[in-house]
Parts: structure tokens; sequence; C-alpha cells
């Protein structure tokens, strides 16, 4: 369905894209919100990629891979969204965001909130990577394919994005230990 409707749009049908934009807007919202955590500057980001796709969908060869083409898209609009935001407010608004089924309730409060406080410090390309391997159950290959980048280069980039995550979990966790050493 999606092939067909591409190709209209890149023929200039206005309705075969909005069927587009709304089938996809959804996905594409969840991950800008993922890797921008703010609901604002996610919804810029996905109104920049819709209209750049609109603008460059006719360039693009191979209607079959509109849906990694789009998310290529996204992961830069929101790049450009978190450097153009970070230009104009350092203190920059967290809202949680659950995943499709919600929060995980298995996982401990505590735990859920030292992840996330953890995750908020990654530069976005690092949270980018992280949201399309573990929300969007991407493997290497697959996230390569997505953002055109080498699979080495994709497999590097989740290996510095683990290390980062697990460097904030312990700069979070370094305070608590020295003040509970300071109480006794």
């Amino acid at each position: 369905m999606d092939h067909d409707l591409v190709e209209q749009a890149q023929h200039g049908d206005q309705e075969a894209f909005a069927i587009l934009a709304r089938t996809h807007g959804d996905r594409l919202m969840a991950i800008a919100q993922r890797i921008l955590r703010d609901v604002g500057r996610a919804e810029d980001a996905v109104q920049q990629t819709l209209v750049i796709a609109w603008r460059e969908l006719p360039s693009l060869r191979d209607p079959d891979r509109f849906d990694a083409w789009l998310q290529r898209l996204l992961v830069n609009a929101s790049y450009a969204e978190a450097r153009r935001s970070r230009a104009w407010n350092a203190n920059v608004r967290v809202l949680p965001v659950d995943g499709p089924g919600g929060r995980d309730e298995a996982v401990p409060v505590e735990d859920r909130d030292r992840l996330d406080r953890a995750f908020r410090r990654l530069p976005p390309d690092q949270r980018a990577i992280l949201v399309f391997t573990y929300y969007m159950d991407l493997t290497p290959t697959e996230i390569a394919n997505r953002l055109g980048i080498p699979v080495g280069t994709a497999n590097s980039r989740l290996h510095y994005a683990h290390r980062a995550m697990r460097a904030a979990i312990e700069a979070d966790e370094r305070p608590d230990a020295m003040a509970g050493g300071r109480l006794r």
C-alpha cells in the first residue's frame, strides 16, 4: 500500500502524501519524543521532516525504502532541533515518554528514574541510536540502513552510547555515595 501511495505522492498527489503523513505521523512523533525528550521540539522536528519529505520525495529512488528514508530525515531534523533549542535555552523541559505499551511495571520506579536521568544526559545522536535499538528493536544492520551509515559505524555509535549511558548512571550515583559517606 505504501509503495503505491509513495509513487502517487512522488507525482504530486497531495492526498496520497497526506495519507502517508497520517500513517507514519504517530511513529515519527514517538521517535522524535524519545530523542528530544520534549513534546514541542518533537512536534517541530516531525513537521520539519514532513516538509522536507514532501519537497524531496520526487528524488526518492526506491519507494519501498520510504519508511527508512523518512526516519533518516526525522533523525536529522531532531538533531537540528536539538542544536537550535540548545542555542535558545540551556534549561530544557523534560517530559516522561511512555512506550507503546506504557511503563514496564516489572522495573522498579527508582531504576526507571535512574535510567531516565542518565538518558537525558546523553546527546541526541546517542539517544537516537538507543531509541532505534531498544524502542524500535532494530538490529545494527537495520539502523545502518535507516540512517544511511555503514554497519560498523552503527555498531560503534551503539557501543559509545552504551558507554556514555553507563558513565551517566555512575555519575548520577556518585553524589549519593559521597553524601552517604559524609553523614556517617
